[in-house]
């Protein structure tokens, strides 16, 4: 056993591409906090490589919520744009 003290852990800048996909879904209601990590990783990973749709991005993450996929593009893809950041 040992009882050196964990690594430290170094936070994202605010303005990295990870960072701003977790704070787009950060307050989108799903079922389980994992939906809205799949959800975020998803949409970073589009913003990353750009390949489909946002759209796609988020149907295929999977995410169980109340909320409509319609509703939650919008949602995502205002936020975005309100980052700075190209949706087309």
């Amino acid at each position: 056993m040992t009882t050196k003290a964990p690594s430290q852990v170094v936070q994202a800048p605010a303005d990295s591409l990870e960072n701003i996909a977790a704070t787009v879904v950060a307050d989108i209601q799903t079922q389980e906090p994992n939906d809205r990590n799949r959800l975020a990783y998803n949409i970073w990973m589009w913003l990353v490589d750009r390949k489909g749709t946002l759209d796609q991005a988020i149907r295929f993450a999977g995410t169980r919520t109340q909320v409509p996929h319609t509703e939650i593009v919008r949602i995502v893809t205002q936020r975005l744009r309100e980052k700075g950041i190209q949706v087309s």
